[in-house]
Parts: C-alpha cells; sequence; structure tokens
C-alpha cells in the first residue's frame, strides 16, 4: 500500500494543539439508562464513575466483550447522548487549538459547529452512516460543506483528492452504498470522518464486519490518516488482536468500569487484572495446540450489579474483600492502573479480607 500523503495548509501556530495538555479529559463520567415504564423505574448503569485522558496524537483503545459499556462511553464521550441514555454526573472536556468545550459542566454547547470539524465519529457499520437512498457525494455535502468554506467547485476538488489518497476513485461519489463493497464503504466513512482534518476521531468497531484482509488494509489507512493529519484517536473494539497492532494506550472495561490501564505493549507484556489476562490469554498463537478454556459466567446485569468488585463472582483470584469493597483505580507504576486487590494488595482495608472465596 503506498503511503498516504495530505496537502499540509499553511501552518498557523495558534491552531497547533497544546502537546502538554490532554485532546480529551473524562472526569467521573456516569452515564446510565434511566426507564420509567408502568410504573417501574429501571436504571442501568452503562458507564459508571470512568476517569482517563488523551494526549495530541495519541492512539487510545478501550477493550471489553460485549455488554461492558463501551458503545455507551463513547457515545456519551461524543456527546451523542439520546434517552435513555443519561449523563448522571462526571464531566468530558476537549481541547481544540487551545480552546477548551466542556459537554457538561456548563451550558449548552453547540456540537454542530464542533463535530466533523474537530470532533469526528467511525461508526460501527458503514450503513450506520451513509444514506441508502442518497449517493456518496451527498453525504459528503451533508457532513463536510459548511466546514471546509470553500465555493462548490474547490469542495468537490478536495473530496475527490481525499477519496485517491484513501485509493478509492472519486467515482463512488456518483455510487449508492448498496452498489460498493463492505471495505469500500468503510473507507468511504473514513474518509467522511477525516476530510475535515479533525482534531479528533472516534472510531467504534470500525472492522467488526470486514475479513481480515480488508481489516488490515482498513486498519492500516486508519493509522496512516491519524499520523498524517495528527489527531487523537479514541478506538474501540473487543478485538485484542487488533489493539495489539494499533494503539498507544489501552483501557480495559468491565461492566461498566475501567479496570486496567497502560501502554499497550506494557499490558500485553504483563496484564495485572485477572480479566485483562483472560483477555490476553484468549488469542490464537501460531503453533500452540493447548486448550483454552473461556471464562466461565457472564457479565453482570448493569441494573444490579453485584457489590465489591463487579468482576469477583467470576474471578479466580477473588477474595472476601472483593465482594463487599470496590477496588479503587489506583497507579500501578509507571503510565499503569488497576482496580484489583490481588494486584495491589496494599490497598486491602485490613487482613482479615485476605482469604479466598471458598
Amino acid at each position: 500500500m503506498n503511503a498516504i500523503s495530505f496537502p499540509v495548509p499553511p501552518e498557523d501556530p495558534a491552531a497547533r494543539p497544546d502537546q502538554r495538555r490532554p485532546a480529551l479529559s473524562v472526569e467521573g463520567l456516569r452515564a446510565y439508562y434511566l426507564t420509567n415504564v408502568f410504573g417501574v423505574r429501571r436504571e442501568v448503569r452503562a458507564v459508571d464513575d470512568i476517569s482517563f485522558a488523551i494526549m495530541p496524537n495519541e492512539i487510545y483503545g478501550i477493550a471489553g466483550e460485549s455488554s461492558s459499556g463501551k458503545t455507551s462511553l463513547i457515545k456519551a464521550v461524543a456527546g451523542a447522548v439520546r434517552p435513555p441514555l443519561t449523563v448522571v454526573g462526571g464531566e468530558v472536556r476537549y481541547n481544540f487549538a487551545g480552546e477548551t468545550i466542556s459537554l457538561y459542566g456548563g451550558g449548552p454547547v453547540d456540537l454542530s459547529a464542533v463535530r466533523w470539524k474537530h470532533l469526528s465519529y467511525i461508526m460501527q457499520g458503514s450503513m450506520n452512516v451513509l444514506n441508502p437512498v442518497r449517493r456518496i457525494r451527498r453525504s459528503f455535502e451533508d457532513f463536510a460543506y459548511r466546514h471546509i468554506g470553500r465555493s462548490r467547485a474547490e469542495f468537490n476538488d478536495i473530496v475527490s483528492g481525499h477519496l485517491e489518497r484513501l485509493h478509492l476513485s472519486p467515482k463512488v461519489l456518483n455510487a449508492y452504498p448498496h452498489e460498493l463493497s463492505g471495505g469500500m464503504r468503510q473507507r468511504v466513512t473514513i474518509a467522511l470522518a477525516t476530510v475535515c482534518r479533525p482534531d479528533f476521531i472516534i472510531a467504534d468497531e470500525p472492522t467488526t464486519a470486514l475479513d481480515v484482509v480488508v481489516q488490515k488494509r482498513v486498519l492500516g489507512l486508519i493509522r496512516e490518516v491519524q499520523r498524517q493529519i495528527g489527531s487523537s484517536l479514541l478506538f474501540v473494539t473487543h478485538d485484542m488482536s487488533v489493539h495489539a497492532n494499533l494503539t498507544d494506550r489501552l483501557g480495559i472495561m468491565y461492566a461498566g468500569r475501567l479496570v486496567e490501564e497502560g501502554p499497550t505493549r506494557e499490558i500485553f507484556a504483563a496484564p495485572k487484572h485477572p480479566y485483562t489476562k483472560h483477555l490476553i490469554a484468549s488469542l490464537p498463537r501460531i503453533g500452540d495446540r493447548t486448550v483454552r478454556e473461556g471464562l466461565k459466567g457472564s457479565p453482570p446485569n448493569l441494573s444490579d450489579p453485584p457489590p465489591g468488585c463487579r468482576f469477583h463472582p467470576r474471578c479466580p483470584a477473588a477474595m472476601e474483600v472483593c465482594r463487599k469493597v470496590a477496588p479503587p483505580f489506583v497507579e500501578s507504576g509507571a503510565r499503569r492502573r488497576v482496580a484489583c486487590f490481588a494486584a495491589e494488595p496494599e490497598t486491602i482495608p485490613d487482613r482479615e479480607s485476605r482469604r479466598p472465596i471458598a
């Protein structure tokens, strides 16, 4: 694959992101699904007290099995919250060219002025983005025309050139989504998300429905585009092998909470949380014929999560304290954090609680 080369606009020092400030700061975020049907109130704690930060030009991954709350988290981070999902606490702050935008801590935010120009979203499944009854050209006009601010002819030239750099013929602009293959549609959504050269890109399982060959090409495109335009990227997928090849830092999510965080290479080399160890051990290895056992049990019901550590009913290292007390998410070495009493025994409140669960 030829390297992607984007035209470099004249540099504006005021438009450069401050490399010392996080591009995204999430602090104590809680987003619940709140319903009240026939007088029965239900509260599903899909995102429950999550904090992390992403630096400029960094690719940060979120991993976890289905029902861990990954998609709910990025909806809250992207400001794409619709009832019954409700942000009940915490804050999300972006730093765009020195300007701080607070999604939930201040007054109303005009997200339409921020999306696509500063913040873009590669959704799960290309058909969730592309209108099946409108040509691809119309999708680019809907998303990007007002943000690029050029004449119609100049806009068409910019879009055509952008598609060519992503190895797509400008002829796809005249096509309908169903006339393109899955891989081509996914590349079109990447082009939509990056044509305005945004500061921050959120990608929600963008390669789930693709075969492994197309997946490799799409991941390569995402990495090259991110490097060329200097964006930060929040990449969400349950596929640990994708994280191993793409992300700089990784957050492991279980039952609505982050349980481990650190540089991706270090987490794969020495995972600390028992859940992380299971996710990594499940990956196939060439020449290894060892029978792998699945993790017993299933993720908890987030409308009634277990007390203490939410992973303790499935954890082989669980202790009595895990049944009663939620482990704090603490520093565990340089640039590492973990929420586990077994990994950080000094956080256990008393010795009696260290007894293994029978």
